[in-house]
């Protein structure tokens, strides 16, 4: 876990979830500019990933791994008495849905980055059948990810990093496989456990990895008071790296900070 402090005048902490495979150093242009507009930062590698050593890379056992991860760094974030928010990309966005699903946290506000609740593509049927097998014989076998950089952005500069980045990773085991699908599919059968809480959804509209159409089912099942989705046309998966991510930064303050006023909290002097 890592935490980045506000350069002045804090107005609440943000705590970020990163997705499949990367790592929170991949977030740092997202994280400076949280920190400038006065936020606290908390983040960290997910269980298998980045520089975490607990599991092997590519494999957890159960999805609940990644929930207790993150319900810590919510618990760090307590310390500051400040509003939290969470926001998820991707598998970290499903992580944060299983989480509020799960766990009752104080929280002012939630925000998905392409959320991962379903797929543009699955493994064929009969290769789909075979890790239902091998997740109980060989749980730890490893495939290839097949999660290429040119899929996930248009952003020429955070391709180059990432081909060079060596704690991206690229196999996954079959458990993790059965357990991403098990999680989603308990992100819509759980749909009435998702707590009433301000919830914003950012949607790359030429999402190459997560199914937009699952993403916006999803939106329109969970019943809460407040929520906004907004598709982001010609965006891919990564919408915090792609060339517009300045315009959807705006956006994902303007509703924090909405939240902020809401609650009472004066943005402009505390």
């Amino acid at each position: 876990m890592r935490k980045w402090e506000a350069y002045q005048n804090p107005k609440g902490v943000i705590v970020i979830v990163h997705g499949a495979m990367e790592h929170h150093g991949r977030y740092g242009w997202l994280v400076e500019n949280w920190r400038l507009n006065g936020f606290h930062v908390i983040m960290g590698d997910l269980p298998g990933q980045g520089l975490t050593t607990r599991s092997s890379r590519g494999h957890v056992d159960s999805f609940d791994e990644y929930i207790r991860e993150v319900h810590n760094w919510v618990r760090e974030a307590e310390t500051y008495a400040l509003p939290i928010f969470l926001l998820g990309h991707s598998m970290g966005g499903l992580t944060v849905i299983r989480l509020l699903q799960n766990i009752k946290v104080k929280i002012e506000g939630v925000l998905l980055s392409s959320p991962c609740l379903g797929l543009v593509e699955y493994p064929p049927v009969p290769i789909n059948a075979l890790t239902v097998g091998l997740n109980w014989i060989l749980p730890e076998l490893k495939v290839n990810s097949h999660l290429e950089i040119d899929l996930v952005t248009r952003n020429d500069d955070v391709k180059v990093r990432a081909l060079n980045d060596s704690l991206n990773v690229t196999k996954v085991s079959v458990r993790w496989y059965r357990e991403l699908l098990k999680a989603m599919k308990a992100a819509f059968t759980k749909l009435s456990n998702f707590p009433d809480v301000p919830l914003l959804v950012l949607q790359g509209g030429d999402d190459k990895i997560v199914n937009k159409h699952d993403v916006i089912d999803w939106f329109n099942q969970v019943k809460i008071s407040e929520k906004i989705y907004k598709e982001w046309e010609n965006c891919y998966h990564e919408i915090f790296n792609e060339p517009e991510r300045e315009r959807i930064f705006d956006y994902a303050i303007s509703f924090v900070e909405i939240q902020l006023r809401q609650i009472g909290y004066n943005i402009y002097t505390e």
